[in-house]
């Protein structure tokens, strides 16, 4: 069944600014939450500079046995992680189209918010809940 788990949002410097579970996962930590935005920094920029792959621009997707991965670098080297159930559906629209949009709207456009700092804005929380809520109803994870 096709889930959404957790949303990673990591600065061009590999800090994780933003950090959402929705539906309950291994138990992670803050600490092993800060090396997972780090690892994967690291690992995204040297998967670019060795692909053998003309323009690659570092690790798209990791498929695991219980979780696929998937990364949507922005032209700032912004990251967005969403970890999901393995064969969602659609995740790279939904990602770059829907929560990048929130991030645009909530986030940035936000007066008070400082680029590359943790992402504390209330509208982006509230936004974002509403609509993984929604697509958890549709696609029959949580009940309406």
């Amino acid at each position: 069944m096709p889930a959404l788990y957790a949303l990673y949002i990591i600065n061009k410097s590999g800090g994780l600014i933003y950090n959402k579970e929705f539906l309950p996962m291994a138990g992670l930590n803050l600490n092993d939450t800060l090396r997972l935005a780090s690892i994967w920094h690291s690992l995204h920029a040297i998967s670019s500079q060795l692909s053998p792959v003309q323009g690659c621009t570092g690790i798209e997707l990791l498929i695991a046995d219980n979780f696929d991965l998937h990364c949507f670098q922005t032209l700032t080297g912004t990251k967005f992680l969403l970890v999901v159930e393995p064969g969602t559906p659609e995740v790279e629209d939904f990602l770059k189209s829907t929560i990048y949009d929130l991030y645009i709207d909530y986030v940035l456009k936000n007066p008070f918010y400082e680029v590359e700092m943790p992402v504390r804005c209330e509208l982006f929380d509230v936004n974002l809940f509403q609509v993984i809520g929604t697509v958890h109803r549709r696609w029959g994870v949580i009940q309406a």
